[in-house]
């Protein structure tokens, strides 16, 4: 073999040694940050705060993080560099979590684990001093000044909410959508936030499904999965009511079939072919007057300069996230007049179905309606629970129905009885739910 054929068998080497290194480096921080998602959602506040010191200022290794994932600390990052990334990471997986469920003063007390930090001179282990120099340069760093300055702001908080309990805590995943296109959030506090909130929606979505089998079978325990809701029992009801309409005239076809139909269309057409197509299932004409006109006034006088543009993928998406504003909470600050209208006959499902309609024609429009959902939670949860009970029942609606509409669970009714029978003399009682997962639409 030549010297030049050892040389690349010896790159090659290397470079399977390295990337299986970097294979490893990952797997051990997914874990470490799986971990933390979990004690931060579980555990009291005191626990995390000593778990992240025993880690990341005392350098210990940790029994539960052990017990959970099979490493013990951090000593597997190698690099400074690679410290700092995973010490802000894991930070904001802490933050963000406590900023949603309104833990100001323990997210002040995280903070000032570093201002007490004091190295311990006399350690001799190697591996060790280095966390500690690393630690040092962190605590001097521009990103630590940046921690600094959020003790300010969450005291402020920390006076305005004097309890950490608050049933605004149950949608804690729409607050965290908010936090994730926040511009002025660092960036890693919004990719903590995005994924912190991908994976609550998906628990959700897997508890609901696994709730729904279990009570529909009578050898199931129905306390092995807690019903996600707080609905109680009544949810199935409502899960029938949602699912029900399939077939020709499903919710999924009729977006599409508008989709194709409004192609050639100008924007001025597209606003008033866009409110007939939201609007034409709902059978109180009365009020679908009233939206209506509110609706077309709001449209009529918005983007006027582009009225004679054929429709376009940024059009409808503009449009739609109009639409989705005058449905909610136009200024950012208080609830829409339609808000209020919309849910004040008692069925919030005419609402959430509205609006998933207009999710169905713009898919990139779901971000901005979370959004809206974190600004409506954010204004109502300064009142008691028992004066906004209307506004918690839309939110449940609105969980139950995006779950059952996500991109990878699917649901069908099936009768259940066995004898022939038309389908005018079938009741929602005489079907059962059944999920599946979409495994074709899985990345």
């Amino acid at each position: 073999m030549t010297s030049n054929n050892l040389q690349s068998s010896q790159e090659n080497q290397d470079l399977v040694k390295y990337k299986s290194q970097q294979s490893n480096h990952q797997i051990a921080q997914e874990r470490l940050y799986s971990f933390l998602v979990e004690i931060v959602q579980k555990s009291p506040p005191d626990e995390v705060l000593t778990e992240f010191k025993r880690l990341f200022i005392d350098f210990l290794d940790s029994v539960k993080l052990s017990k959970a994932t099979g490493i013990y600390g951090i000593s597997f990052l190698e690099t400074e560099q690679e410290f700092y990334y995973t010490l802000k990471r894991c930070f904001y997986i802490i933050v963000n979590n406590w900023e949603a469920q309104r833990k100001y003063q323990h997210i002040q007390q995280l903070i000032k684990l570093f201002e007490s930090y004091k190295p311990e001179i006399d350690n001799k282990h190697t591996q060790t001093k280095i966390f500690q120099n690393w630690l040092k340069n962190f605590v001097e760093s521009k990103d630590y000044k940046e921690l600094k300055g959020l003790i300010h702001k969450y005291k402020k908080q920390a006076q305005k909410y004097e309890t950490d309990s608050n049933w605004a805590n149950r949608y804690t995943s729409y607050l965290l959508v908010a936090q994730s296109f926040d511009a002025k959030r660092p960036r890693e506090q919004q990719e903590v936030a995005r994924k912190l909130s991908k994976q609550m929606k998906d628990k959700f979505k897997f508890d609901l499904a696994m709730y729904i089998a279990r009570s529909q079978s009578a050898s199931s325990s129905t306390t092995r999965y807690k019903n996600p809701t707080i609905l109680g029992d009544n949810v199935l009801r409502i899960i029938k009511m949602i699912v029900v309409k399939k077939g020709a005239f499903s919710y999924e076809n009729v977006a599409n079939i508008f989709i194709k139909q409004t192609a050639n269309q100008t924007l001025r057409s597209f606003k008033e072919t866009v409110q007939k197509y939201l609007f034409y299932t709902v059978d109180n004409q009365d009020l679908v007057n009233t939206v209506i006109q509110y609706l077309s006034e709001k449209l009529s006088s918005w983007k006027q300069e582009s009225n004679e543009e054929m429709i376009n993928n940024n059009l409808i998406l503009r449009t739609c996230n109009r639409l989705i504003d005058c449905l909610t909470i136009e200024n950012g600050k208080e609830p829409s007049p339609l808000f209020i209208l919309l849910l004040s006959g008692g069925n919030p499902l005419t609402l959430v179905i509205i609006l998933l309609k207009i999710i169905l024609i713009s898919r990139n429009s779901r971000s901005h309606l979370e959004i809206r959902i974190a600004n409506l939670i954010s204004y109502y949860e300064n009142f008691p629970e028992k004066e906004c009970q209307w506004f918690i029942n839309f939110l449940e609606f609105f969980n139950i129905t995006f779950a059952i509409y996500a991109e990878n669970i699917e649901y069908n009714l099936i009768t259940m009885r066995k004898e022939q029978s038309s389908l005018k003399s079938l009741t929602l009682d005489d079907y059962r739910v059944f999920s599946q997962l979409k495994l074709d639409k899985q990345k």
